[in-house]
């Protein structure tokens, strides 16, 4: 499902409102997940799973193209561990 769609469906649920208003809700709820992790926080969805960073380690890497050595910098990535009940509905128990 891409952002579009997902706006769509949550339309189609709620026809009091407008695409615009359900399209700035969905711009709200992704800002705000985005900021908190940014903040270097975590942000859990009962039910369905948290978010976090995790940090990788700077290296060295290989340029495919040349195969010179390239400088990767440690940086922080998003971390996706989901919640109990969205692991069940994956693999059949729920």
């Amino acid at each position: 499902m891409i952002r579009s769609e997902l706006v769509q469906k949550l339309a189609a649920l709620n026809p009091g409102l407008t695409l615009q208003e359900v399209d700035r809700i969905v711009d709200i709820v992704f800002d705000s997940i985005g900021s908190r992790l940014a903040d270097g926080g975590r942000v859990e969805l009962r039910g369905f799973g948290a978010f976090t960073t995790r940090a990788r380690e700077g290296r060295t890497g290989r340029n495919p193209r040349t195969g010179a050595a390239v400088v990767v910098p440690s940086k922080r990535v998003p971390h996706f561990k989901p919640g109990k009940e969205m692991r069940n509905r994956l693999n059949g128990h729920g």
